[in-house]
């Protein structure tokens, strides 16, 4: 156990770093800055705020100061933002998108694992063919169109969730529900395929022939065994749940990091960038591990070793 976390913890840390490089290297080599987005600056002006925020250094100088900064918790000041820093800004947005991707992880297991065992167990009759269609149209059809159909009908004609606000629960219900439609769909089909594989082992057949409950075989066997795949994606999934929410949040218009990072990209606001990439790789890298974690709970036979 030991070694395995010093190991973990070791490419957690090179990971970290190569996000932070590569960002930083792919941030400065598109044209532009994050003053000349908008209305023409002076030169004079111009050359006063580079050098004020240590812009008309080299790169690889701005890159070895961010990380400096970087390492006593400073996420450095926003460029458009004068009255806030990087560090308040994502203080305030993050719970946003934490709350959102969390509801939609919800979702997404609950509904895929209900619907992919109904579907194993009911094979090819309705219930199979219900889910087995509502996965395929959850895995082709984008989240911004599932997104603007729940706004048309659900918002628009009947006027049973108000949208472009985050005020109440209510407020967060049709922009968790296009989050999580595409893994909903994938957990679907990944649980309903292991699901049928494992009802047809001879140890679950071993098992019905001993005369235990139906739900016993299928709870204490069936289902244990096939969820193992399930929990490998979780990790992905959360991950885009939680750090990849960029075009719904952006749609509903949630205040959330997603929606302010897409507003950072397109004003160059390069600490903005950086800082919300340093949180999104820094959680991708812990979900991972959880992920891990889980694993040997799970399945006692898997062991974490260096």
């Amino acid at each position: 156990m030991r070694s395995f976390l010093i190991k973990r913890g070791v490419n957690a840390v090179l990971t970290i770093l190569v996000i932070i490089t590569l960002t930083f290297i792919l941030m400065h080599s598109v044209p532009g800055g994050p003053f000349t987005q908008e209305k023409p600056v002076p030169p004079a002006i111009l050359e006063n705020l580079n050098k004020f925020y240590h812009l008309d250094e080299p790169v690889w100088k701005q890159y070895f100061r961010y990380v400096g900064s970087l390492l006593q918790g400073d996420l450095g000041p926003s460029y458009k933002s004068q009255s806030r820093d990087v560090n308040q800004m994502l203080k305030e947005a993050m719970p946003v998108t934490v709350q959102l991707g969390l509801q939609a992880l919800v979702v997404a297991v609950i509904g895929g694992l209900f619907l992919g065992i109904t579907s194993s167990l009911y094979h090819n009759r309705i219930p199979d063919r219900l889910a087995t269609i509502l996965a395929v149209l959850g895995t082709s059809v984008p989240s911004f169109v599932i997104a603007t159909l729940l706004i048309q009908f659900l918002a628009v004609q009947f006027h049973w969730f108000p949208v472009a606000t985050w005020a109440s629960m209510k407020h967060t219900v049709l922009p968790t529900l296009a989050l999580s439609a595409s893994p909903l769909a994938q957990i679907t089909r990944l649980m309903r395929s292991n699901m049928l594989e494992v009802l047809n082992q001879d140890y679950i057949k071993t098992a019905k022939a001993k005369g235990l409950p139906y739900v016993r075989v299928v709870v204490n066997h069936a289902i244990r065994n096939a969820i193992l795949p399930v929990i490998t994606i979780l990790g992905p999934i959360t991950a885009h749940l939680v750090t990849g929410s960029f075009v719904i949040e952006k749609i509903f218009s949630v205040p959330g990091s997603g929606k302010m990072l897409v507003d950072g990209i397109n004003n160059r606001d390069y600490s903005l960038i950086m800082g919300t990439t340093v949180v999104y790789g820094i959680a991708l890298v812990v979900i991972l591990f959880i992920v891990d974690l889980l694993y040997s709970i799970i399945d006692p036979r898997i062991k974490l070793r260096g």
